[in-house]
């Protein structure tokens, strides 16, 4: 099966749990995803499908998130001309 857009896979791997809190986000994501703008998301229903409490905190399961994030992101290439650079 050929995918269409980027491998986040490897965010599982370099992530201590198998979830991850709303909170941190942005440092799961490298600064791309906020937890302002996710939990907007999640108010809009365009959030990750599968996400829960424990206490307060939001969380989400690593492997969903990431399946989530990879079906959001596209692949941008430009092809550089000689003239272009």
């Amino acid at each position: 099966m050929n995918k269409q857009g980027p491998d986040f896979s490897s965010l599982a791997d370099k992530w201590p749990s198998a979830i991850v809190a709303r909170h941190e986000i942005e440092k799961f994501t490298g600064g791309v995803i906020t937890a302002k703008y996710l939990a907007n998301l999640d108010c809009q229903g365009l959030g990750p499908k599968i996400h829960f409490k424990i206490g307060k905190k939001v969380t989400y399961v690593v492997k969903e998130f990431i399946t989530w994030l990879e079906s959001r992101a596209t692949t941008v290439q430009k092809d550089y001309k000689d003239d272009d650079r």
